[in-house]
């Protein structure tokens, strides 16, 4: 593929996925920012971390990550624990409201995207289907 259309390539699957992201947020469950979401889907699937472990995950600075806790507890959709080996320390834990407000998300996402796909072809979605592994290289690429 010449330079030019791998950049072509680029700028049309940036809007697509941009637009797919935007909607697919307008499903979340409750009233959660995309930052305060991003930290309870991370909690859930790696279970109790410090504060600034959470922040180096999210990609965000530790002060940014403190007032995201702040506000998730204090909608106790987190939950905040001392550390059992140093007091001192603060670990943070999706509650058992955050992730059914996880799990409600899911469910409204996939709900919404099996609508959307059962539009399409079964040859579209196998196109679909062989584009997941590639379009999950590039966000790895990274990591």
């Amino acid at each position: 593929m010449a330079p030019a259309a791998a950049t072509d390539l680029g700028s049309q699957l940036r809007l697509a996925v941009l637009r797919l992201s935007r909607r697919l947020r307008q499903e979340a469950a409750g009233e959660v920012t995309p930052s305060q979401l991003s930290a309870l889907t991370v909690l859930s699937a790696r279970g109790e971390l410090t504060l600034g472990e959470l922040a180096a995950i999210e990609r965000i600075a530790p002060p940014s990550m403190t007032r995201i806790a702040a506000r998730l507890e204090s909608r106790g959709l987190l939950e905040r624990r001392s550390d059992a080996s140093d007091r001192r320390i603060a670990r943070v834990a999706v509650s058992k409201t955050g992730q059914a407000l996880l799990d409600e998300t899911r469910s409204r996402r996939d709900a919404y995207l099996s609508t959307r796909l059962a539009e399409f072809t079964e040859e579209e979605r196998r196109v679909l289907d062989q584009a997941i592994p590639l379009l999950q290289r590039l966000v790895t690429q990274d990591s």
